[in-house]
């Protein structure tokens, strides 16, 4: 008599994990000379954030064991829900260079996940920026984009600056690092991660790394690095040798001739939630515009990525007037429908009246006067297009 095959074992599903994970860190150390860096030895011992070489949160993370690290790996590789991806093209505004400089003052683009091109007096500064078709050390494997950048990386105008949260591949791109480097003016780093940009051949009279609390001054635009709940590296081995920062943008000054006041922005980069949100709002808010990520959440991992909403009660700690959430919309990081981090900030938001602005890829925002965007990202998974949808507006070209 045949008999049924039963669930696998438990030692069979702990082999399989073991398996993978084997898998995961023979590729790892494959592909680590494409991470390797010669940071600086000892780390910077200085810094309160630093200690035995590396950087730590002023809580410490928990230990979460090994068999949870699998088991997250099992998840990722394997019980991926179906709508982790769009169904359909990105409805995206394409963008010239001609547009940007035409464009006013204080006008952001959102080119993607957290890349954001901000336009303040006369110059240009981008966030985090990732033009990479995979959010990955190589580009045969790996996070894979949703949709083209709304302007190629060799079609932008010539940067003031660049300003960088941390390490990670979603965040920090080699290759457009690099390309930019010719025509940037600064970049603007935590400690440890302008030594990552040295170190691929940029100008060190270009760099200028900071500590939380510390910052700079250019063309009467002030930035500061200040905490977040996060991590860092590129490899194996050098696991939060580098620092994290969200970061504080200021245009105070008035210029001759306009009525423009104080303009602040918030920048979160990759952060969990924790106190540190209330002081950053006590120091430097109210803020105008807070740019809060909002997507590859998981309960899995609280500690170090926000729960849509631990977002909104960021943006009320940080005193924030409009929320623009970030870190969506581009990249398959998580767990989650790749629409639910737009539908729940929605919902939480309309909940405690927070205004809420939704820019679709290179759409212009004024970040004088934000404007609260029609929900383009129901396009990609619907039969029917946005102009269906209640509410629904046609948004004019970017200018």
């Amino acid at each position: 008599m045949n008999r049924r095959p039963g669930p696998p074992r438990p030692r069979f599903r702990r082999l399989c994990r073991a398996v993978l994970l084997l898998g995961v860190l023979i590729v790892s150390a494959c592909l680590l000379s494409a991470a390797k860096t010669n940071l600086p030895v000892g780390g910077y011992p200085e810094s309160p954030q630093s200690a035995d070489g590396r950087f730590r949160n002023p809580v410490p993370k928990p230990d979460e064991g090994v068999a949870k690290t699998l088991g997250i790996l099992w998840n990722f590789f394997f019980n991926k829900p179906a709508n982790t991806m769009p169904k359909a093209s990105l409805p995206i505004a394409t963008l010239t260079r001609a547009q940007l400089e035409a464009a006013p003052d204080r006008s952001l683009f959102r080119l993607g996940h957290s890349t954001m091109l901000i336009k303040l007096r006369g110059g240009f500064w981008i966030t985090d920026p990732v033009f990479a078709e995979r959010a990955s050390p190589v580009q045969w494997m790996g996070p894979k984009r949703f949709h083209a950048p709304p302007i190629a990386l060799e079609d932008l105008p010539p940067l003031r600056g660049v300003i960088l949260s941390h390490d990670h591949y979603d965040h920090l791109d080699r290759a457009t690092i690099v390309q930019l480097a010719k025509t940037t003016g600064v970049f603007l780093t935590p400690l440890g991660v302008g030594d990552r940009l040295i170190d691929w051949g940029v100008d060190a009279d270009k760099v200028r790394q900071f500590d939380w609390w510390q910052g700079t001054s250019v063309d009467g635009v002030q930035f500061t690095a200040t905490p977040a709940q996060h991590f860092s590296g590129r490899g194996l081995f050098d696991g939060n040798k580098t620092l994290w920062a969200s970061w504080v943008i200021v245009d105070g000054a008035k210029e001759a001739g306009t009525d423009a006041g104080t303009l602040r922005l918030f920048f979160s980069g990759d952060t969990g939630y924790f106190d540190g949100f209330k002081e950053i709002g006590r120091r430097f808010g109210p803020f105008d515009v807070t740019m809060l990520e909002t997507g590859a959440y998981d309960p899995q991992w609280p500690y170090v990525h926000m729960q849509p909403e631990q977002t909104v009660q960021a943006h009320q700690d940080l005193r924030g007037r409009w929320l623009l959430p970030v870190h969506n919309g581009t990249f398959d990081l998580a767990l989650h429908g790749w629409q639910e981090p737009f539908e729940r900030v929605v919902a939480l938001t309309s909940e405690r009246n927070i205004a809420l602005t939704t820019p679709r890829m290179g759409e212009r925002l004024d970040l004088s006067a934000p404007h609260a965007a029609t929900p383009w990202w129901r396009e990609a998974d619907a039969e029917v297009g946005l102009a269906s949808l209640p509410g629904y507006v046609p948004e004019q070209s970017a200018p």
